[in-house]
């Protein structure tokens, strides 16, 4: 049975907290606590409209974008983003500012809350000042005009609902659980921005901000996803080029005679070299897209979309345009490794190759060369044959020489005798010496 644990008195508050100082907590336990309430959903209550840009920044510098975002906050005595800020709101009077910092782009929203007329005539973007605009860091990729109307609003039949979108054909659905309805065109007006209108029924303040927020991030992000469609498109006949020539190459290795390894290893070089370029160029584009895409198909989840009766959802109409695109880009990049796997093993059948044939050279220079000691034994050993001849030769004459000095001194000696007496013992002590020396030196050779 488990023994019930009871709350701490104050004295055991005391202890706790004098316990909770003696722990040493992670460097990076404050940050990661507060990622989670980095970037809050805020309150929006209808009616109110905005305007909203995503900018890219990726190869600027965050102190830039920030201290561009200060400015703006000094120009209506408002207070400017603390340093190292990723995120910022305030309400600077005209509008309320939302800013966020990305990894790779910044969003700027403007939220003007009071009544209007018509949802899209003066936007919001109007209000901002024109000079800082036009100086705002980066270039803007997502740009959206929306409108969050109250439950009050009259109902608009859809050849209106579509004027307001230009005209143009409409998608929407009821979302967070039928409290709201959204429409959209997803298009770009001549202002440049697109449009969003999102119809309040049920919703709370801090509802109505998600809901718009996610709206927003949906434009945003499918968006950011499709980067990566013009780069696939510019390396796919590329692709398609190196592919062709890789089979060509691979033939070649197996039907083709030997003596090419060269040749093929200088292309296949050229070959892994333009495929680690592209790889270089185009990975973390690619990598973008899934993670952005990934996004996407959260938010649509997490606006709980239901059908409006002769629209298609948001989630239908990116499924239809978004996600071939996407594919597109995926079996891009799964080609390019596919391609850069293939190249490697051709290099290594290659490389096979080219070791065999160095194999069967040292075989051969092997056996050259065991030949070439086997003649230069058989020439030792006549060479050691030869020079007994020689050195028995010269020890003769030697003895020769010794004999007629003995008969100059008035001894008798039979010199031819003794020259014939002496040449086998001096003839087989040569030849014993010689040996002898050959074994020790073959024997220290040996050690």
């Amino acid at each position: 049975m488990l023994n019930r644990v009871t709350a701490p008195g104050n004295g055991d508050k005391a202890g706790a907290n004098h316990s909770a100082h003696h722990v040493r907590p992670h460097p990076l336990r404050e940050e990661l606590v507060l990622e989670v309430h980095a970037r809050p959903f805020e309150a929006m209550a209808a009616p109110a409209r905005g305007s909203h840009l995503a900018v890219m920044t990726d190869e600027l510098d965050e102190q830039a974008v920030a201290d561009h975002v200060a400015d703006l906050c000094r120009r209506y005595g408002a207070p400017v983003p603390p340093a190292g800020a990723k995120f910022y709101s305030q309400d600077l009077g005209p509008f309320r500012l939302r800013w966020e910092q990305h990894t790779e782009f910044s969003t700027y929203t403007f939220v003007r809350q009071g009544p209007f007329q018509a949802p899209f005539a003066e936007p919001v973007i109007g209000l901002v000042p024109a000079d800082w605009l036009e100086n705002l860091p980066g270039a803007a990729l997502a740009a959206v005009h929306f409108a969050l109307e109250g439950r009050d609003a009259p109902e608009r039949d859809p050849e209106t609902m579509s004027l307001l979108f230009g005209g143009n054909a409409l998608i929407g659905a009821e979302v967070s659980g039928g409290a709201a309805r959204a429409w959209s065109d997803l298009r770009t007006h001549d202002d440049g921005f697109s449009r969003v209108l999102v119809r309040d029924k049920a919703m709370s303040s801090l509802q109505a901000g998600r809901v718009v927020q996610r709206v927003l991030e949906i434009n945003t992000y499918r968006l950011v996803a499709l980067l990566s469609l013009p780069v696939a498109r510019q390396v796919s006949p590329r692709l398609r080029r190196m592919d062709a020539e890789l089979g060509e190459l691979t033939a070649k290795l197996a039907d083709g005679e030997s003596g090419q390894e060269k040749a093929l290893l200088d292309r296949l070089s050229a070959l892994a070299s333009e495929i680690e370029t592209i790889g270089a160029m185009t990975s973390n584009r690619f990598a973008g897209t899934r993670a952005y895409y990934d996004i996407v198909l959260t938010r649509l989840a997490q606006i709980r979309q239901q059908r409006i009766q002769g629209l298609q959802t948001f989630s239908e109409f990116l499924e239809r345009r978004l996600l071939p695109a996407v594919n597109f880009c995926n079996a891009t990049a799964e080609r390019l490794n596919a391609l850069s796997v293939r190249m490697e093993r051709v290099g290594s059948l290659v490389r096979a190759r080219v070791e065999v044939q160095i194999e069967v050279q040292n075989r051969d220079v092997l056996r050259s060369m065991d030949r070439r000691a086997r003649m230069q034994f058989r020439l030792q050993r006549i060479v050691e044959g030869l020079s007994v001849i020689a050195i028995t030769y010269y020890l003769l004459g030697l003895v020769a020489h010794g004999l007629h000095g003995i008969e100059a001194l008035g001894v008798h000696v039979n010199t031819d005798a003794a020259v014939a007496i002496a040449l086998p013992i001096v003839a087989g002590l040569v030849w014993f010496i010689m040996h002898r020396a050959r074994r020790y030196l073959a024997a220290d050779k040996d050690d």
